[in-house]
């Protein structure tokens, strides 16, 4: 046996990308106003900004594009996608939306029915707490503590505490909790996934108080491989028959098809029984993202998601993708680098926190340190920390982070091992200039999602 994980398929096609010179990364940082978000894809050498909508179809998948049926109403590529996710889930009634956050922007409006309902959550990522939050919700975590210990080994850092939440839902009163989210894998604490026995718990809990589960499943064939590979009892499961227990532990699910559905765009929204809750999201899907049978969509990609949500589910793919992350991680580690550990499924995080103890969290250190492996190696990556928690919507302070990371988030089917290497290369120079990185301050912070837009400079 190789002590290597080969790719499970053949490239057939590949697209140039080009290292511009040190100079002009410097130049094309100061124009984006220091937020690698604003960088344009040709001033990027290897892009690991997120891994949504990033990665690469397959063979069948383009085939399928041509098959598209785009009908406004009924398209058949939309029963075709209807039929997959039932099997894939057992849940009843299927919504296509444009992306997740599509999905978000349906069903939390629904479920936060009065102002200042908790919406409680393992750890919620940035778009759904902002979603939260627009439907004038408020988004509260109950993450593990050993989550929060990034040089600690545990299987699923993504667990709920539930005993503490279980206890704020008896202090605030169950009629103030809207809904539990459940995040798969948990994106802001590294990609950590989350147990079987954990997610039925939480289920368990929201049944004693009635109260709503909504599964943030954008990540869900690989918390699935987790399982697998992690927790007992599972060892002899397949990935379908995981990924459906997954799937019977909540009432709603939404997705980022971008991630697990292996395209470029689209998303879901899914009710498993609740004919009322689904006809009312139905109802606002109509003037949100657009007729129910294709909720923003070409009936083309709507095929190419069917495809891929049964491509995903393949061990061998989930064993190579996995094998591929855990790569960098491991050559992290060897450099020294400080990571979450262990590695998660669709990044590696970096402990910019441990690495820049001293820089105020005001000065957002992941994503200063984002800003210098930019200049230093022409690689774009992502603060998971102070700046991408946001404000207190009520009180305006900034809601400073308990972990800052910086995510180096693979794209699925894109990059080689060497590219691995050559990532862990230029972090590990960076690492070693760690007293020459400058902090970054606002010169222009938008008020929701801010990370995505803002404008920086250098503290001197």
């Amino acid at each position: 046996m190789t002590s290597y994980q080969p790719e499970p398929y053949k490239i057939k096609m590949v697209e140039p990308i080009r290292l511009l010179p040190r100079e002009e990364r410097q130049k094309c940082i100061e124009k984006a106003g220091y937020n690698p978000f604003l960088l344009r894809s040709d001033e990027v050498y290897i892009d690991l900004l997120t891994d949504s909508g990033t990665g690469a179809m397959s063979d069948r998948q383009w085939a399928g594009l041509m098959l598209g049926d785009e009908s406004y109403a009924g398209s058949l590529n939309f029963y075709h996608l209807e039929e997959t996710v039932q099997a894939l889930s057992g849940h009843q009634y299927v919504l296509p939306t444009h992306q997740g956050r599509g999905a978000e922007q349906v069903i939390f409006p629904l479920l936060v029915e009065r102002q200042g309902q908790y919406v409680l959550g393992n750890m919620h990522f940035d778009t759904t707490k902002a979603h939260i939050e627009l439907a004038k919700g408020r988004a509260v975590n109950f993450i593990n503590a050993e989550a929060l210990d990034t040089a600690k080994e545990h299987p699923f850092k993504g667990n709920f505490d539930l005993a503490a939440m279980e206890q704020f839902i008896q202090d605030k009163g169950p009629d103030s909790i809207a809904a539990i989210v459940t995040t798969v894998t948990c994106n802001s604490v590294g990609g950590q996934p989350i147990s079987m026995d954990n997610i039925r718990g939480a289920y368990e809990i929201a049944k004693r108080y009635d109260i709503p589960v909504v599964m943030d499943s954008a990540r869900f064939a690989e918390n699935a491989y987790f399982i697998k590979q992690r927790e007992e009892g599972y060892a002899n499961r397949s990935i379908p028959e995981i990924v459906k227990e997954q799937f019977s532990y909540c009432d709603v699910f939404t997705m980022s098809a971008k991630k697990d559905g292996l395209v470029n765009i689209g998303g879901l929204l899914a009710v498993r029984e609740d004919k009322s809750l689904f006809q009312r999201c139905q109802a606002l899907v109509v003037p949100l993202e657009g007729f129910p049978t294709y909720g923003g969509l070409a009936g083309r990609d709507m095929e190419a998601l069917a495809i891929g949500l049964k491509e995903v589910v393949d061990e061998d793919y989930l064993t190579q993708r996995i094998s591929q992350v855990g790569l960098l991680g491991k050559l992290l580690q060897e450099a020294g680098v400080p990571v979450q550990s262990p590695i998660g499924g669709h990044a590696v995080f970096v402990d910019v926190g441990r690495i820049l103890p001293d820089m105020p969290k005001t000065q957002y250190p992941a994503h200063a340190f984002a800003v210098a492996l930019y200049v230093e190696s022409g690689i774009r990556a992502v603060e998971i920390g102070s700046l991408l928690y946001g404000r207190d919507p009520e009180t305006g302070e900034d809601g400073l982070s308990d972990l800052e990371l910086l995510r180096l988030t693979i794209p699925r089917r894109v990059y080689t091992d060497n590219h691995m290497r050559y990532i862990a290369d230029s972090i590990a120079r960076v690492y070693a200039k760690r007293d020459q990185i400058k902090g970054i301050a606002f010169e222009y912070e938008p008020p929701i999602l801010r990370h995505f837009t803002a404008r920086f400079r250098l503290v001197d």
